[in-house]
């Protein structure tokens, strides 16, 4: 893993920060996977995290906390589109969220999703909009099942398409074989 990198934001782009563990100590589903396999819990929110950064265009910074991880220097890497970070030893991701909320200032849209409420305080005072993990993981459903219903209508109109060649092409088939005839 890489150390710790600087994220460069972009003017007019909408930022979206992950409190991690907060959303998976609040998703029930990921809560329950998370007693038998953290590093599968973190993979499946990175999933469906990327998934949701790809259909809504949002830039997602997702931020598990390291300060518990002895010696650790942090790390940041891009996992399917999303910025995942590991904050350094003694960094809470709250402490991470707030300093880089701090470093991009007023012009940019941000979100940040946690319940923490002490955490959604600051980031009103620094100018970023709050979302509940609730808010988050309602948001998130919603894009899996209009995602799940449009793969559904294409499957079925790349289906009727087939067909519609079929059909044709027997047609001509039929016209070619009572012209030799």
């Amino acid at each position: 893993m890489k150390k710790l990198q600087r994220i460069h934001y972009t003017k007019n782009k909408e930022y979206l920060f992950v409190d991690g563990y907060n959303i998976i100590n609040s998703w029930e589903n990921l809560k329950e996977l998370s007693r038998e396999n953290l590093e599968d819990t973190r993979l499946k929110l990175m999933d469906k995290l990327s998934e949701y950064a790809h259909y809504t265009g949002e830039a997602v910074i997702l931020v598990f906390d390291g300060y518990m991880v002895k010696k650790s220097p942090g790390t940041t890497y891009t996992y399917r589109g999303i910025i995942v970070v590991f904050t350094k030893e003694f960094e809470t991701a709250d402490h991470y969220i707030e300093r880089e909320l701090h470093k991009i200032g007023r012009v940019q849209s941000v979100r940040v999703a946690t319940s923490d409420s002490i955490e959604q305080q600051m980031i009103l005072s620094r100018g970023g909009t709050r979302i509940s993990a609730r808010e988050l993981e309602i948001e998130v459903m919603n894009i899996e099942n209009t995602i799940s219903r449009k793969t559904k209508e294409l499957k079925v109109q790349s289906s009727k398409k087939l067909n519609a060649i079929d059909d044709e092409l027997i047609e001509k088939l039929e016209s070619l074989k009572k012209e030799i005839k």
